[in-house]
């Protein structure tokens, strides 16, 4: 498949105008089609985020992540039932493992969080990693985009909670909740050098079980001495205990949440925090539209790459003649994309 970098000037075609003005109404089915069209970039999805970010309204996003059966999911729906009884509109974003195979999504849409399925002020979005590290995507970093645009309040954004890789998170939302469990203090340990630093609140769920006081009590020691949470001049990372089966200590999470809220707005970092969400989702476009071309050089040049293995040719002068094959297609579908160009361009491909 040949790709062509090309000038977006941010016209949109009359169908997708339309469907981001119902969407902007509340049209779940607009929303949704708005999402899958970000899925992927290309010339429509770089056009619907340039013309979205006008609209966008400074909403809450929540990153939730934590160690694996930690009971993210069920607390995270516990967590939307709080805030909407607060009155709030919730988004979630589910990143779900992707399959090796089709990289798609292995779980959908998440069951736990199915009580709201009904809800018209509660719009989840499951997502997969599309194999990247760092636990998002672009078409998770899209949709925060487009659900702030939309009108909802709080975005919650559930990671894979793979470890010390999934730090992607502290990049795209205000306020990190680190969720883990009893028994868990080897976990905690071998993941304080990634996402147990990164926290804002960290959370203990299953406190009603007898293990929990000995984990509360090892993180609030950690806590102490500094050895994880995010440091952020002016706030104290706090720790909780939830039972999210039970229904225990949602109240105090989201009130802690909503205090974090506060904070970021005073001090300033919550306008900075969307830049930096942003400046992240433009570098994983770009490094998406160049995986692209890489694959296109080495499908163009599979045979040739196959006899020079089976000749033991050096291996660096076959990887820098795939390099040499897709920087030049790439160099020349940039150039002829923006000879002439006299107003801002934000690259696409077709």
């Amino acid at each position: 498949m040949q790709l062509a970098i090309n000038r977006v000037m941010g016209v949109l075609s009359p169908s997708v105008a339309t469907l981001i003005e119902e969407a902007r109404r509340g049209s779940i089915r607009a929303i949704g089609r708005i999402l899958t069209l970000l899925e992927e970039p290309d010339q429509t999805s770089l056009s619907i985020l340039q013309h979205i970010y006008r609209y966008s309204r400074g909403a809450q996003v929540i990153g939730v992540t934590g160690i694996p059966g930690a009971g993210k999911s069920t607390l995270v729906g516990k967590i939307i039932g709080e805030f909407r009884r607060r009155g709030y509109r919730v988004a979630v974003v589910a990143i779900d493992p992707s399959s090796p195979l089709t990289r798609g999504s292995l779980m959908g849409d998440r069951l736990r969080m199915q009580e709201h399925a009904t809800d018209p002020g509660v719009f989840i979005r499951s997502l997969p990693t599309r194999g990247l590290k760092g636990g998002l995507s672009v078409a998770a970093l899209a949709a925060i985009e487009a659900f702030d645009a939309f009108g909802y309040d709080k975005i919650i954004v559930e990671t894979v909670g793979v470890g010390q890789s999934e730090v992607d998170v502290m990049h795209a939302a205000h306020t990190i909740v680190v969720v883990t469990m009893p028994g868990a203090g080897d976990d905690i340990q071998a993941l304080k050098a990634g996402v147990m630093e990164i926290g804002d609140i960290y959370v203990v769920n299953k406190s009603d079980k007898p293990e929990a006081r000995q984990t509360y009590e090892y993180l609030s020691f950690a806590l102490e001495k500094e050895e994880v949470g995010r440091e952020a001049p002016g706030w104290t990372p706090r720790l909780l205990k939830t039972s999210a089966v039970m229904g225990q200590g949602i109240k105090e999470l989201v009130d802690t949440i909503e205090e974090h809220h506060r904070f970021i707005h005073k001090t300033g970092l919550a306008a900075k925090k969307v830049v930096e969400r942003r400046a992240l989702l433009a570098k994983l476009i770009v490094e998406s539209i160049i995986a692209r071309y890489v694959d296109e050089a080495f499908g163009g040049l599979v045979e040739r790459i196959v006899k020079a293995i089976e000749g033991n040719e050096p291996l660096p002068n076959i990887v820098m003649e795939a390099l040499r094959e897709a920087a030049k297609r790439l160099y020349e579908d940039v150039r002829s994309g923006t000879d002439g160009g006299s107003k801002a361009n934000i690259p696409g491909c077709s």
